[in-house]
């Protein structure tokens, strides 16, 4: 207590400055001590710098000549597609950079407008609303929609934008093991006591490539007067005959009450997120979602090439069947050179190595062999599931796909995770 009371004294008659300076260097000294602890994992996550549009070919700051990207959301190769480009650059010079507001004050053009019919024309649903990210749409809906009558089951796996959403909402939560049904019905029948109850799920797993089995999450939710929503980003535009997304690939659009999904992938890759769903739903988003009331509106630029996405992919199905050939053709050479492949016909590929170390070594290998990829490890994934995630384009030529292969059995012979 005496020394306690001696420091506290020499505080007090310490200049404010000094003070000041000390806070900052015991802050530096925390900082460093748990940034050294991430490189001594092995799972630092460095930044590659791309010096080209995205698309199926890129050229990286540091590597030789062009190099094969198959790390990117660019499921149907609709980034750099010159309608879509075309589309944002006509916004741009028409609309502005952007409107310095949020929606309600007076940041909403009609292309806001128009692009929200169309995704709710897209997804056969009453009405839809824009926010600047999917994350944002996750963030606004739950917190928004559930009180503390009600409850929210979520599946653990669900994606971290999900979860924090759910985190915001006072709504009693209840996690069921992944794809679990038993332990969903489990959880369903412990919360029948609330008023509302809405079961969660991703639609596709970004780090897994599976599908949530939509069909018997349905069928429980019926039977236990349950809503459905279903986050779409790894989905919408290319699964489904049309591309509707996991709902329409198992046949249940009719029985998903909500949909989240973004803009930032597969439909034109800028940036933009979405709920579709009932009216009154959208109108109550639009009073209390607090990420829409607080952000600026979606520049008009990312509105174009959105809207103009969904227009490509409207007017045929063909750019989808391309990319479902692909991702076979990939899956199935991978697993013949003896790697395990998560997931199952889907364009993430994760390429599962377990140790977070191999994962970030064999990712720099590709790249210094003409192929971009990334490996993935805590906190993104669990501790020990550590994997490389390829993603396939509907843009990448056969070529690109079996060049790929190649570099992945050359270098995981190298590092032992291949005979």
């Amino acid at each position: 207590m005496w020394a306690g009371r001696v420091l506290h004294a020499a505080l007090s008659r310490a200049p404010r400055g000094s003070r000041a300076q000390s806070a900052l260097a015991q802050l530096r000294g925390i900082l460093e001590e748990e940034l050294e602890s991430i490189r001594g994992a092995g799972t630092w996550k460095s930044e590659r710098v791309i010096t080209s549009c995205q698309g199926p070919h890129i050229h990286v700051d540091g590597a030789p000549g062009g190099i094969i990207n198959f790390c990117a959301n660019n499921y149907l190769g609709l980034s750099s597609h010159p309608e879509v480009i075309q589309a944002g650059l006509q916004n741009l010079k028409e609309f502005g950079a952007g409107l310095s507001s949020v929606r309600f004050i007076c940041g909403t053009q009609s292309i806001h407008k128009d692009l929200e019919a169309k995704i709710a024309r897209f997804h056969q649903r009453e009405d839809a609303i824009l926010y600047p990210s999917c994350f944002d749409a996750n963030a606004g809906l739950f917190e928004a929609l559930l009180t503390s009558e009600d409850a929210v089951l979520s599946d653990e796996l669900n994606h971290a934008s999900i979860i924090d959403g759910i985190r915001l909402c006072k709504a009693h939560k209840y996690r069921y093991r992944h794809l679990d049904m038993a332990d969903l019905e489990a959880k369903l029948q412990e919360a029948q006591k609330h008023r509302l109850r809405l079961v969660a799920t991703d639609g596709a797993f970004s780090m897994d490539g599976d599908i949530a089995p939509l069909q018997k999450i349905c069928r429980l939710a019926s039977q236990y007067g349950a809503l459905v929503f279903v986050d779409e980003s790894h989905a919408t535009g290319f699964l489904g005959p049309t591309g509707r997304g996991t709902d329409e690939l198992l046949g249940v659009m009719d029985q998903v009450t909500i949909i989240n999904s973004t803009l930032g992938k597969a439909l034109g890759g800028a940036s933009g997120g979405y709920t579709t769903g009932p009216g009154a739903l959208v109108s109550l988003l639009r009073q209390r979602a607090r990420p829409y009331l607080f952000s600026n509106s979606l520049p008009p630029a990312a509105v174009g090439c959105a809207s103009k996405a969904l227009d490509l992919l409207m007017e045929s199905n063909a750019i989808i069947q391309s990319m479902a050939a692909k991702t076979l053709r990939f899956r199935s050479q991978m697993e013949a050179a003896g790697f395990t492949i998560s997931g199952a016909n889907h364009p993430i590929c994760p390429v599962m190595l377990g140790d977070a170390r191999l994962a970030l070594n064999i990712a720099d290998d590709m790249l210094k062999r003409g192929i971009f990829v990334i490996g993935f490890s805590y906190p993104v994934v669990p501790k020990g599931k550590a994997r490389i995630r390829v993603q396939i384009s509907a843009v990448h030529s056969e070529e690109d796909i079996d060049r790929c292969v190649e570099a992945f059995v050359e270098v995981g012979r190298l590092h032992g995770a291949l005979p």
